[in-house]
């Protein structure tokens, strides 16, 4: 399970184990020495394992078509000195809690490599991927505002040996950008982490498509838990239902039911 820690990690992985659930990636958006020592104590004393820091921000980020190559990630000049070293200092973060590995959206990363915006783009990932790799951590883009391929073209500029793909199935449904059965195929060999999300196609050109608990979207888990296993996938399946409160555990509880059921 994907969770904010907030200032209480304890109260925040109690949640998880709960659940039952192994693993889990750690949303940080405050980095004080205090947090580090109380994430790393939550941790331990519930035996959860944090397979990656999530980092978003700091700024707006507004989550659709129109707004989001504006303001999510690397993309957008006005912030994007800013969130360089905001993933910086997530790296140190996750170093100091012994966590191997730093997710993010890098954004909207343009389509034509012959964009200026492009490159851009590539030398601030290469920054800080770089700057993760001296701490001893894999950087990991999270999918959804670009295709596949304009992913891989992009860590294959960037040309850094940690880099990898957090998959959010639903995501590039979301955002319409790919079936996952069909991604799978051009991202499997940089798989790193998986997000067990889904979702509806969008409908709205200016929205993005609906997420909605698992099962109930157009991720075809069946196929995906298969190809995974043919591919000898042994990271972390993390489930992530973008609600808060009462429902969202239960949603994440039926969800686990799920997809026990298909990895066996």
């Amino acid at each position: 399970m994907i969770i904010d820690i907030g200032k209480d990690p304890d109260a925040a992985l109690a949640k998880v184990h709960e659940l039952g659930l192994p693993t889990s990636q750690i949303f940080v958006d405050d980095f004080g020495t205090d947090l580090v020592n109380r994430l790393r104590q939550a941790l331990q004393k519930y035996e959860i394992e944090a397979t990656s820091v999530v980092v978003g921000g700091p700024g707006k980020e507004v989550w659709d078509f129109y707004q989001g190559p504006l303001t999510i990630g690397l993309v957008p000049k006005a912030t994007r000195a800013a969130r360089i070293a905001h993933i910086k200092k997530a790296s140190d973060f996750a170093k100091q809690c012994a966590i191997p590995a730093v997710q993010t959206h890098c954004g909207f990363i343009p389509e034509n490599p012959n964009d200026p915006v492009y490159q851009e783009v590539v030398m601030a990932i290469r920054e800080v991927a770089g700057y993760c790799k001296r701490n001893g951590q894999n950087f990991r883009y999270e999918t959804g505002q670009e295709t596949p391929i304009t992913l891989v073209r992009a860590m294959g500029d960037v040309g850094l040996d940690n880099q990898g793909v957090n998959f959010d199935l639903a995501n590039l449904i979301l955002y319409g950008k790919a079936n996952p059965v069909d991604a799978i195929e051009i991202l499997g060999p940089y798989l790193q982490g998986i997000h067990a999300k889904d979702g509806m196609w969008p409908t709205n050109p200016k929205q993005l498509g609906d997420e909605v608990p698992i099962g109930k979207g157009k991720v075809d888990f069946p196929r995906i838990i298969e190809r995974l296993k043919q591919m000898n996938y042994r990271g972390a399946v993390t489930i992530e239902r973008e609600i808060s409160g009462p429902q969202q555990l239960e949603d994440v509880r039926a969800e686990k039911t799920y997809l026990e059921k298909l990895i066996g």
